[in-house]
């Protein structure tokens, strides 16, 4: 069932957005590369071919909104689902799911072109959209998610990789799938094709935005504040730096840095530097942290960084304002005050229908009387009144909104994006000065005009910040958008940021007729108003004059730096970039850096040359650098060979010397700007100066030689030689002995090292053999070293080349981390990547002191979320340490173990059951873990069960029973296999069997009794279950008044409570209010059917059951860490 509706969108989210052509996992691309900064830039279409242009797009249109309806929805067995096609800006478009992840542990997906592979080259279309999964028992809690893309050919489809987590979405207690129904909606809004390759905000405002690094726009928003208060900007300028400071590891240095960019570039600027001066690692950077709390966290650094310098106390002057707490008894005088400071006043959003209302609230007077008198000192308990008033108020007054509050009933954070109005002006003396205390100065004009709105838009779960700021309080605003920077008017950013709900007609027939009323999840969260009369202090002027001098040096030479980048990659085709490898390369090189093949060339020495050079003249540019004449160089081009090794192949013939540079690297590589490569031949004689090359014939043959030391296990370059290809390796040992220092007539055995990709190949070479026979070339390496019988064999791990270079090719560090304490190392074992699983395990048990390896359990690491995988490796499931390490297309150096207390292939044979016990007579259940082997029956866990409780006797039959957020959904049967009991998500408890329900008579009835509340969410009435659910047998006739006496016995209600209880009959949620004579057994059906547990006898009464302490700050997201800045 589909509908078309218009839909205003606002909500937005910080999540990776992402094409769904490959598999990803955590905020990555979906083809593995490394993080992109917010969402991944679109290709853009050369203009002049793109089908849908600026000029031939449609206006921009209110959103419209399509529902579609998934019957059977969790007995999809496809791995992906399109929706029907429907039609939006005359485009067609579909929605695209993948039911069980797209390879992640959450629902994916995305807005598609449907008619993507049918429309002509070059088609583009842009739009802004968002994507949601109806929550159908609270609308509240519908996720949402926002954004917006330009379409193409090489991004047909854009949007949510990890929308929501299959164990929500599955969850029939959540809402989301009602009788295995779900309904997805999308909104959808075409707009004119925007080039953001081409808008140049600098250009178009004066200003440029942030780069976000992940999810870092909450930071960018709040520095963009910070930054537009001139007079905050020029005392961060006058923080004492110097030139030997690093902005990565200095704060003051990177916020000058930062701001000093944010004045004088052209283009968007970084914060990296920042974040790393704050201690955070890459992955901070993808948490996304609560704004007001950063506020807080950096002023306070600043402040501390600031003592003892020109500009201590800017931070207090600038922000610092303080109210006096007070309680004031009403029958005795007596007056207790407290005076404290405030950098910014926390308002309460929900109730208040604006700033105003949110101050009234704030100096609201309390009666302290009756049982919460005040015990005033000489005076007893008395009558009294509290109440909060402020002293003064700030130059920079910050009000941070309380969008987020924890509800207590839900046991969660939900965001408040109900309407708030602010306004313009703020006359905090108002109504004679109410809001101030006797002490105030009076003399003081508490009038304020709005500077800044930080928005929050997106729901509790993650969204997007941007900040409306007018920095010198003109009548233009602008909204900095991390990179990008436009002019909005005063409507947009004021009253578009209220919040709110708008309300549309729905006509879809058969889901829900009442009328929706969408909410504005885009909504001011931070507000800062700067006093007039302070006005011209603050938004003062700030150039260059104010900035360091070695700052002003710094800055510019990176500016300079830069440009000659752009200057070089602008000319890169004039160029072409030749490398040069020498002896003292290798020598340097192997065995350090490198120990397969002779060199890594991005470690020679390099040169740009202009193509059209002659090689000949580059000779004298080489001579120039390393001090060889041109008579006595030789270069030789290196070939990648088919096993993948790459060696010196040939020399340059006199012709090709001849050439110019660009040629000569066409004809060596036919890459595009493939750079050139070279080896240089110098020959050095006897007094160390440089020889004439010798001739090459097509019979001399140059080897490279290694010498390997067992004992020390190290491997290093010894030289290079010519060999007649009839010649044999035993006429050339006297040499290798020269080489490596040892006696001329020393034995030694030769290897010749062949590839290392994918394997190492390395074999004894013949040593009288011919050169020639034994295939060798030039380019080949060959190793030696001092037989067995010349050392102490049983002493070397790796007693010959084989076997170390096998080692070097396959040794692994790996950071081992207990599973309990999973952020911190415990410690690091060297390993090879080729280590079985037993191998593995029994290095660790030796590190932890364990004597039996098998109580070992493994789990690997998820590069992504750099977190455990939630599933541990299974006893000898991987080959290899290298199995257990690859994750997608990274190799992790983590691993994480535990010790379990029975061998891991024991445990893998039994299931353990987290069991509650509910005992017959003692309210307080109990847990018990039931371990049993997989094949055991239910009746089997029962019994286990009985010999771990106090029964109520002997007899007492027990039953276990499936309980689903206060529903009960199953009773299972004594022969079940516990093997696929899923007691992750489903509470299993087990309790005694009434005696009434063992003697069940042909015509009694045993019903669903749950406790529940009712809701008023988004004007409709849901019903909340709580409390622990039961059976009851009904008699056939019996009335509510019969029933409800049995029910205050079994629950041991008193008379007084008990009165105040209602009961009703409710089917699918729906509450039917009974009477006392009203026949309970004729709402109910003789036969237990599937889906009894919609309909059952509803106890309404409050929940009075204890809550968990909640102690986290009531203003932040529940996946937020708290914010910190370490440096």
């Amino acid at each position: 069932m589909t509908l078309i509706t218009p839909q205003p969108l606002d909500q937005e989210d910080e999540e990776m957005l992402v094409p769904h052509t490959e598999p990803v996992e955590g905020p990555l691309p979906l083809d593995g590369t490394p993080p992109v900064e917010g969402p991944q830039p679109m290709e853009v279409v050369n203009q002049g071919e793109v089908v849908s242009t600026a000029e031939n797009q449609p206006a921009d249109e209110a959103p419209s909104r399509f529902t579609w309806k998934i019957e059977n929805f969790s007995r999809l067995n496809v791995k992906k689902l399109y929706s029907d096609v429907f039609v939006v800006g005359g485009f067609k478009w579909r929605v695209l799911i993948f039911p069980k992840g797209n390879n992640v542990e959450h629902l994916s997906m995305y807005l598609d072109v449907a008619d993507s592979t049918t429309l002509p080259y070059g088609w583009s279309r842009y739009a802004h959209f968002s994507l949601g999964v109806v929550n159908q028992m609270h609308q509240k809690f519908t996720v949402r998610k926002d954004t917006q893309h330009q379409f193409h050919g090489r991004e047909n489809d854009w949007g949510f990789t990890s929308f929501m987590p299959l164990s929500d979405l599955y969850d029939p207690s959540k809402g989301y799938l009602v009788n295995d129904t779900c309904y997805i909606e999308a909104d959808v809004a075409v707009r004119k094709v925007i080039d953001y390759w081409s808008y140049d905000s600098k250009k178009e405002t004066g200003f440029v935005g942030l780069k976000n690094q992940g999810a870092t726009c909450y930071m960018n928003s709040l520095l963009q504040t910070l930054y537009h208060i001139p007079y905050f900007r020029k005392a961060v300028y006058h923080m004492p730096t110097t030139e030997n400071d690093m902005p990565s590891g200095s704060i003051p240095l990177a916020l000058q840095s930062l701001f000093y960019k944010l004045q004088y570039n052209e283009t968007s600027v970084a914060t990296k530097e920042l974040t790393k001066s704050f201690g955070w690692d890459s992955y901070e950077s993808f948490m996304q942290h609560d704004v007001q709390e950063l506020n807080r966290v950096l002023c306070e650094k600043l402040e501390d960084k600031m003592k003892g310098t020109v500009v201590e106390g800017t931070i207090q002057k600038l922000f610092e304002g303080h109210h006096m707490n007070y309680i004031e008894c009403i029958n005795v005088d007596f007056k207790s005050t407290r005076k404290e400071s405030y950098y910014d006043l926390q308002l309460d959003v929900k109730g208040c229908r604006d700033v105003y209302a949110s101050f009234d609230k704030y100096v609201e007077v309390e009666r302290l009387e009756g049982d919460n008198k005040y015990h005033a000192e000489d005076h007893g308990l008395q009558d009294a009144r509290k109440g909060v008033l402020f002293i003064d108020f700030p130059p920079v007054l910050q009000l941070q909104l309380k969008r987020f509050e924890y509800d207590f009933s839900r046991d969660t954070m939900v965001k408040i994006n109900d309407r708030y109005e602010f306004p313009l002006e703020l006359d905090l003396d108002r109504e004679g000065g109410k809001y101030l205390s006797p002490d105030a100065d009076k003399s003081v004009r508490n009038l304020y005009t709005l500077h800044s709105v930080l928005v929050h838009s997106g729901g509790v779960h993650g969204g997007h910040y941007y900040a409306f700021i007018r920095p010198t309080l003109s009548d233009q605003w602008f909204k900095f958008d991390d990179e990008r920077v436009t002019k909005e008017d005063m409507k947009r950013a004021l009253e578009e940021q209220y919040g709110g709900e708008e309300e549309l007609t729905q006509t879809n027939p058969g889901y829900n007729n009442a009328p929706f009323k969408f909410t504005k999840y885009s909504n001011a969260y931070m507000l800062v108003y700067i006093r007039q009369s302070d006005k011209e202090k603050i938004v003062c002027d700030v150039d260059e004059k104010d900035i360091a001098e070695h700052l002003r040096t710094r800055l510019k030479k990176e500016q300079e730096e830069k440009e000659d980048k752009r200057k070089y990659k602008a000319q890169a085709h004039l160029f072409t970039i030749i490398k040069v490898a020498r002896d003292a390369d290798l020598l340097e090189q192997i065995g350090k850096d490198t120990h397969f093949d002779l060199v890594d060339h991005d470690k020679v020495q390099s040169f740009r040359i202009q193509k059209q050079m002659p090689f000949n003249l580059f000779k004298e540019e080489v001579a120039k650098e390393f001090g060889i004449p041109v008579q006595y160089q030789r270069f030789w081009l290196w070939a990648k060979r088919q096993n993948h090794t790459y060696r010196p192949n040939r020399p340059l013939t006199p012709q090709e010397e001849t050439q110019s540079v660009g040629q000569l690297r066409e004809a060596s590589n036919k890459v595009q700007n493939a750079e050139l490569k070279l080896f240089l031949e110098i020959e050095i004689g006897p007094d160390l100066n440089p020889l004439p090359p010798p001739d090459k014939t097509k019979d001399d043959i140059l080897l490279f030689f290694k010498l390997y030391d067992p004992e020390k296990e190290e491997l290093r370059f010894v030289g290079r030689s010519f060999v007649k290809s009839l010649g044999k390796p035993i006429e050339i040992i006297p040499k290798l002995n020269q080489f490596a220092g040892f006696s001329p007539d020393e034995e030694i055995e030769l290897y010749e090292e062949i590839k290392f990709e994918p394997n190492v190949m390395c074999e004894r070479l013949e040593k009288r053999a011919s050169f020639r026979s034994s295939q060798l070339e030039d380019g080949d390496i060959i190793c030696f070293q001092k037989p067995p019988q010349s050392f102490d064999y049983e002493k070397c791990r790796y007693p010959d080349v084989p076997s170390f270079l096998e080692y070097v090719k396959n040794r692994q560090i790996v950071h081992f981390r207990s599973l309990d304490r999973p952020k911190e190392d415990d410690f690091c074992l060297e390993l090879s990547k080729l280590h079985t699983y037993d191998d593995v395990v029994e290095r660790v048990a030796e590190k932890v002191g364990l004597d039996d390896p098998s109580k070992i359990r493994l789990t690997p690491h998820n590069c992504y979320s750099q977190q455990p995988k939630p599933n541990p490796i299974k006893y000898r499931v991987a080959d290899h340490l290298l199995d257990m390490l690859v994750h997608y297309n990274q190799v992790s150096d983590i691993l994480y173990y535990e010790v379990l207390d029975i061998p891991l292939p024991e445990l893998q044979c039994l299931k353990t059951l987290k069991v509650v016990f509910h005992h017959a007579t003692k309210d307080e259940p109990v847990i018990h873990n039931i371990r049993l082997p997989k094949q055991s029956t239910v009746g089997d866990v029962l019994n286990e069960l009985k010999t771990k409780v106090e029964l109520s006797n002997p007899n007492a039959e027990l039953r276990l029973i499936e309980v689903f957020y206060h529903k009960i959904y199953k009773v299972f049967p004594l022969t079940e296999k516990i093997e696929n009991i899923n007691d992750q998500y489903w509470t299993l408890r087990a309790e005694e069997i009434p005696e009434d329900e063992k003697n069940i008579g042909p015509q009694d009835r045993l019903i669903h009794v749950y406790h529940f509340i009712k809701d008023s969410a988004q004007n409709q009435i849901q019903v909340q279950n709580f409390g622990d659910p039961f059976f009851l047998v009904i008699h056939e006739g019996e009335t509510l008044a019969d029933v409800k006496i049995r029910i205050q016995k079994k629950l041991h209600v008193s008379d007084d409570d008990f009165a105040k209880w209602k009961f009703a009959f409710l089917s699918l949620g729906r509450p039917e209010y009974l009477q006392d004579m009203d026949i309970i057994s004729s709402r109910f059906q003789k036969k237990d059917v599937y889906g009894a547990w919609e309909h059952y006898l509803g106890l309404e009464h409050p929940d009075t059951t204890p809550k968990r302490p909640f102690t986290a700050n009531q203003n932040r997201h529940t996946y937020e860490k708290a914010v910190k800045i370490y440096n």
